[in-house]
């Protein structure tokens, strides 16, 4: 039997749903950080076309690797219900199948990008002055796309199974190494954004293969057994089941945040500075709730597994009230401090931006509670063996927020606070939706203890 420190199963619901997503909240700080210092050593050693070229690629790196971790995410769900159900077999089993699987579609994306890359500098629409400086970036950053498939997948698996501080150290070791690396290739040795980039695809490698080493060294009955684990068909369905949605699930959410993009660029350069501005602040704003929503899921699959009803029922409703309070929090926060939040990334001079800014903070920003709530039910639909319900609450909230952003921006005397408007109705519309279907049915999602037929899992 394969035994963590930190099973989910057991202790204090809130208390060990917190504990769980604290390393959680602080590797995606500490990416967001990161991010910036990766922004801040390009644009000042490399300047302004080296910046462009390399932002362009962030955006196109940002989609390929939310591709990776919807496969991962939706496979650790299903390691973290066999975990709870004490079936190391099948667990075993599903690592092997999964491993194999998102093997496969990173090589084939490799394949891809690889031979496609003129075509994603062309769609791209790529400046005629930047073409080579993002073919010089892109030919290395591609190169990494392994190393993230690597980080991903254990990083899944050690949080199923109850590890959410191994992840994080190995992401805080890639991170600074990156720097290092950046500041060293790209102000010390002059290689360009081509040095910019093997920053990040050793960085990507050594996190990727250090998580996996400590994964086979600390777990060797996962992956060398007595048994024969054979690579069965029905647990790569399975998987494929899982990993499928969850990756549409990202993909959507990412299309859907591309499509209101190209309509804030519409109303000119103020306008997207502003959105540039306030979409910065939200992702520290809300990433809390977002990865405490991502490690709900990781609690409730576990006990979902392990047949523990009551204490899932407790888990939703402690989980709810402290999302709901703690967004609230930091809505009144970012209402109340939208002017100095703004001039930390615009100047104070820009006051037209900073106006556009503080408008979009004091909508958006005010209903945080509902991107938190949406958050927890995206975790508990594909916990409980549900993901295309998770699906179809993205389809809804971003669907509603680009149908509504596209018609309120047409209105004479609403304009552009129609977009900013649309976002939290978006969120308002897939909560209702959401929470109805769970009250309709919780019966049949979440069957009596003694009920030993759990649907397909």
């Amino acid at each position: 039997m394969i035994h963590m420190n930190h099973e989910l199963t057991q202790g204090p619901v809130i208390r060990t749903m917190i504990r769980f997503a604290i390393p959680m909240i602080l590797g995606d700080l500490l990416q967001q950080c990161y991010n910036i210092a990766d922004t801040l050593i390009v644009g000042r050693f490399l300047g302004t076309d080296a910046l462009a070229a390399v932002g362009s690629a962030f955006s196109l790196m940002t989609f390929l690797t939310s591709i990776l971790l919807g496969l991962a995410m939706g496979s650790g769900t299903v390691f973290s219900i066999r975990y709870g159900q004490k079936k190391t077999k099948a667990l075993k089993e599903c690592v092997r199948a999964s491993f194999a699987l998102l093997g496969t579609i990173t090589i084939i994306l490799n394949l891809i990008v690889f031979s496609g890359i003129d075509w994603i500098i062309q769609i791209l629409q790529t400046p005629a002055e930047l073409t080579a400086l993002m073919r010089e970036y892109l030919i290395v950053i591609f190169v990494g796309l392994i190393g993230i498939f690597l980080y991903n997948f254990f990083a899944a698996l050690l949080r199923a199974l109850g590890n959410s501080l191994i992840p994080l150290v190995f992401l805080a070791v890639s991170a600074v190494l990156n720097i290092i690396l950046d500041l060293w290739f790209v102000a010390g040795l002059k290689r360009g954004v081509a040095g910019a980039a093997e920053a990040t695809v050793i960085a990507q490698y050594v996190s990727g293969i250090g998580i996996m080493l400590y994964a086979f060294r600390r777990f060797p009955q996962l992956f060398h057994s007595e048994e024969k684990i054979r690579l069965r068909r029905c647990r790569i369905r399975e998987i494929a089941g899982f990993s499928a949605l969850t990756c549409l699930q990202q993909s959507i959410m990412n299309l859907g945040i591309l499509a209101v993009q190209g309509l804030v660029n519409s109303f000119g350069t103020v306008t997207m500075a502003a959105f540039a501005a306030g979409v910065k602040i939200d992702a520290f704003a809300y990433l809390p709730v977002q990865d405490f929503g991502n490690a709900f899921s990781i609690f409730i699959a576990q006990n979902y597994g392990a047949g523990k009803q009551t204490r899932i029922k407790k888990g939703i409703r402690a989980a709810a009230l402290t999302t709901i309070a703690f967004g609230a929090l930091i809505s009144a926060a970012v209402f109340l401090f939208a002017r100095p939040l703004m001039t930390l990334f615009i100047d104070a001079g820009e006051r037209a931006v900073i106006h556009e800014g503080i408008g979009y903070l004091r909508i958006e920003g005010a209903f945080y509670p509902l991107i938190g709530l949406l958050f927890l039910l995206y975790g508990l639909y594909r916990a409980l063996g549900r993901p295309g319900m998770s699906v179809v609450l993205t389809i809804i909230s971003l669907g509603s927020r680009v149908t509504l952003a596209y018609a309120l921006a047409a209105i004479p005397g609403i304009g552009v606070s129609g977009i900013w408007w649309s976002v939290p109705i978006g969120w308002l519309l897939a909560d209702v939706l959401g929470v109805s279907y769970w009250l309709i049915r919780k019966k049949k999602l979440l069957p009596d203890a003694d009920d030993k037929k759990r649907g397909r899992l």
